[in-house]
């Protein structure tokens, strides 16, 4: 497809998927002339592929969101291994660990029974015209024996300033029919979960009940031996959960085992509101929590039913702060509601949520595609939900904390080297949400670790209780030049030296740390730890470097202009000597190591002496590593070193971010086909073969937050709000500069 068509596409198929977006588009000054102008296109291309394989809009994904909000409520549709991508009828829905979470779909037609989600027998399948998704939903159409189409949205919106709303663990699914061939045709809507949402462990025996309130009815379940701040294979052994439709004629409902309840849907077409008492594990007789919808005669008017999941955890997070012992922190939500109040607010709010997710949804995708094309808004708008579906929201308004799961990899909470490749995202979106996350780090380092250094992280998810002893994972320069530059970072966009001032006996132990380290580093771990230990690494050590060069503007924004110039000329000279051994000048490249000529990588950690305006390193360096990556480019990206094939598609946009534009182009356009075509099949991994696009040594990350770095190339709406800089190096000269060569 071409890449204009491609890029109206994108935009219009908001005119031909959702009604919900439909309505809010027309509330939007110019939005409907923009899709009115595209809508030809996509109609030609959706008409075209009627009938046949399912298109896939903007891309075909590995796995796409269906309900993502925290790291318990995580739920995608996985491509099959070695088989169809994003093809939601007859395929169980999944936990980002890949153990299912039962979700079945079935629609009746005129007395026909088929299914449009979940792997239940009982009834063929519906065909799947098309899979689109934006920064905040998945849209499946389906045609249903040509008689009837189906819209289904699985909208789990973000609210990046809106900690009320953002702090609500719940989503949405709205499921639209209407008549394809004009007639009239009886349809009913068939949605149930099942207890695997409630616990990780199928043997565990879960509890429910059914109530109707405000117009809502919610089926609550939840884990009969409830294990506060404890997993069941990273599932949460606490909270309930409930899922919810509006109390209304033509809804039924029914409580029971699987094969009772579809069957009676599959064979009626309606349940019969009844309640099984028999409260059993997950796997016994697999109770399942449904709802029934009959429309009546369906014509060409859409008719909709909406449902609502998620899990109320009164006590999200356990934190020892400035305590002695731990303590239980509370989830943000319940400062503004009780337990039901918030699933009939969070249900009533769909309106709200679905106009405030439109405008972010086209804001990403202008944005993005404004920075560098679509291709990049192919990755920015698919990684969104699966970054904020890590963190979780806790601490009252007045003190709010974020916590951050490192899904996947080994599910620490609030690892500094996770936060880091995240950081651009927040630093685009809110920067507060960048200070709340940061701010438990702060609290436990002043009183609750020994090192001379940033820790590593707080411990296990949900567990932030730090390490006193200071055994933490080490990673002493890594942490410190995270932290530097990120409290900077936020410190510039909200124009909060205080901040920084608070902070400085901090501030001033790691910098010291730097000093002694930064120059040659020792023996030790970076980020990439999977590559293993390494001394003398040059990307660490610049990491390292720049962030002294950080210090130095840190010193006068906080008050401390007289240690200034001390941190600056250490920057300086440490750069001298980092230049003289980590360069290889005959082959146009820096090394992974000091004076190891053969050796290679994306020298990532240069991005944010652009991204603060530092101006410390040479554009000679930047222009080289440039020149450098497009030389050495495999089919799906560069290399991250010479170690191994594997690559960080995190750090690939770090890269990619303070390159020249050809190069920017050759990582975006290889990254994009690369979440086109991979053979990978959970949510979209931050590591994998640059040369196969598979999964590198049976590491399979996923559903990592990691993926905020995506959006370390700022928008043009951005240059504004960027400090003013004459430069001609920092990313606001850039892209200004960039802006005008496009005209």
């Amino acid at each position: 497809m071409g890449e204009g068509l491609y890029e109206a596409a994108v935009e219009t198929w908001y005119s031909v998927s959702s009604p919900g977006i439909q309505q809010t588009l027309s509330s939007l000054p110019g939005a409907m002339k923009f899709v009115k102008y595209a809508s030809a296109a996509v109609l030609a291309l959706l008409g075209g592929h009627a009938g046949a394989d399912s298109t896939f809009i903007p891309a075909r994904p590995p796995s796409v969101p269906l309900a993502v909000r925290n790291p318990y409520l995580n739920v995608w549709l996985n491509g099959e291994e070695n088989g169809p991508h994003a093809i939601l009828p007859g395929q169980w829905p999944r936990f980002w660990t890949t153990g299912v979470q039962g979700w079945q779909g079935f629609i009746r037609v005129d007395g026909k029974a088929y299914n449009w989600m979940g792997g239940a027998p009982g009834a063929p399948l519906v065909d799947q015209v098309s899979m689109e998704y934006t920064s905040t939903r998945t849209i499946f159409n389906m045609s249903v024996a040509g008689k009837v189409s189906m819209n289904i949205e699985f909208l789990s919106p973000v609210f990046p300033e809106d900690l009320r709303r953002q702090s609500i663990p719940f989503s949405y699914l709205n499921v639209a029919v209407k008549s394809l061939d004009g007639g009239p045709h009886s349809v009913q809507v068939y949605a149930d979960v099942t207890g695997e949402f409630a616990s990780g462990d199928t043997n565990a025996v879960v509890r429910w009940d059914t109530s109707s309130a405000a117009g809502i009815r919610s089926h609550r379940f939840y884990k009969e031996q409830q294990s506060v701040f404890q997993e069941d294979g990273d599932n949460a052994a606490w909270g309930n959960w409930y899922w919810s439709a509006a109390d209304q004629p033509g809804t039924t409902f029914k409580i029971g085992a699987d094969t009772d309840v579809r069957g009676q849907f599959l064979n009626t077409g309606a349940l019969d509101n009844k309640i099984d008492t028999q409260f059993r594990a997950v796997r016994d007789r697999w109770p399942v929590f449904a709802f029934s919808r009959d429309f009546g005669a369906v014509q060409r008017n859409p008719a909709s039913v909406l449902f609502t999941i998620g899990v109320a955890q009164r006590d999200s997070i356990q934190f020892t702060g400035q305590a002695a012992q731990p303590q239980a922190v509370p989830s943000l939500w319940t400062s503004y509601f009780s337990e039901p109040d918030l699933v009939s607010f969070f249900f009533k709010d769909y309106s709200e949520a679905s106009r405030a997710s439109t405008v972010l949804d086209l804001r990403i995708q202008r944005d993005s595609v404004g920075a560098a094309g679509q291709d990049y808004a192919t990755m920015t708008t698919l990684v969104l939900r699966q970054i904020f579906g890590a963190l979780a929201y806790t601490g009252t308004p007045n003190n709010p904390y974020i916590f951050l799961k490192e899904i996947s990899s080994n599910s620490d909470i609030q690892t500094v080297d996770v936060i880091f490749p995240a950081f651009p995202v927040l630093i685009y979106l809110n920067p507060n949400l960048l200070r709340y996350l940061l701010e438990p780090l702060l609290i436990n380092d002043r009183y609750h670790y020994p090192n001379n250094w940033a820790q590593h992280d707080l411990g296990r998810f949900p567990r932030a209780n730090g390490y006193p002893k200071g055994d933490d994972e080490p990673m002493p320069l890594e942490e410190c030049g995270n932290m530097i530059m990120m409290m900077l970072a936020y410190s510039q966009r909200k124009q909060d030296n205080k901040y920084l001032s608070d902070n400085w006996d901090l501030l001033v132990k790691w910098a010291q740390y730097l000093i002694d380290d930064a120059k040659i580093p020792a023996q030790q771990l970076s980020t990439d730890d999977f590559a293993g230990h390494l001394a003398n690494q040059t990307n660490l050590a610049i990491k390292g470097i720049v962030a002294l060069q950080a210090m130095s503007q840190i010193a006068t924004r906080a008050g401390h202009g007289g240690e200034s110039a001390k941190y600056a000329t250490f920057a300086r000279d440490y750069l001298q000597f980092w230049t003289d051994h980590g360069v290889n000048k005959e082959s146009g490249h820096t090394m992974l190591q000091y004076d190891n000529r053969d050796t290679y990588g994306l020298l990532y950690n240069i991005y944010p002496d652009k991204l603060l305006g530092l101006n410390l390193i040479p554009q000679s360096i930047y222009d080289m590593q440039s020149d450098f990556y497009f030389r050495s480019q495999s089919k799906y990206g560069v290399i991250l070193d010479t170690r191994n094939v594997w690559t960080k598609v995190d750090w690939e946009l770090f890269a990619a971010a303070v390159a020249k534009p050809n190069t920017k182009r050759m990582f975006i356009s290889k990254i994009a086909k690369w979440i086109n075509e991979t053979p990978t099949w959970r949510a979209l991994t931050d590591l994998y073969d640059a040369n196969t696009g598979q999964y590198p040594g049976g590491i399979q990350f996923t559903a990592r937050p990691v993926m905020g770095g995506l959006f370390s190339i700022p928008p043009p709406s951005l240059l504004g709000l960027w400090r003013t800089c004459s430069c001609g190096f920092c990313i606001t000269c850039i892209y200004t500069a960039s802006l005008s060569e496009a005209k």
